[in-house]
């Protein structure tokens, strides 16, 4: 079963120096997403638009798919910015 996306995003991953992070992410990646309204961290799914792989550094244009706490979604707007992270670590920032 597919889910349509909740968001599209500009996506900034860090640099392989800031985010320790040198492999680069395929398209279906699912970091943990904080939006600056919350402290509580959601997993959303990243589908690239027109790339499969982004490696540290890119910017690139992404479908956003929240796998829990949809409530979330009420709260979106344009102009959001939020961070992702792989585990603990910072390894990008993101615009609604």
């Amino acid at each position: 079963m597919t889910s349509k996306p909740h968001f599209q995003a500009l996506l900034t991953f860090l640099a392989s120096d800031e985010s320790n992070r040198s492999t680069p992410v395929s398209s279906g990646f699912r970091p943990e997403i904080k939006f600056p309204f919350d402290q509580k961290l959601v997993r959303g799914k990243q589908n690239f638009v027109d790339i499969d792989l982004v490696f540290p550094g890119d910017v690139v244009n992404a479908e956003i798919t929240l796998l829990s706490d949809e409530d979330f979604v009420s709260k979106l707007y344009s102009g959001l910015d939020f961070d992702f992270f792989d585990g603990s670590v910072l390894i990008g920032h993101g615009i609604v």
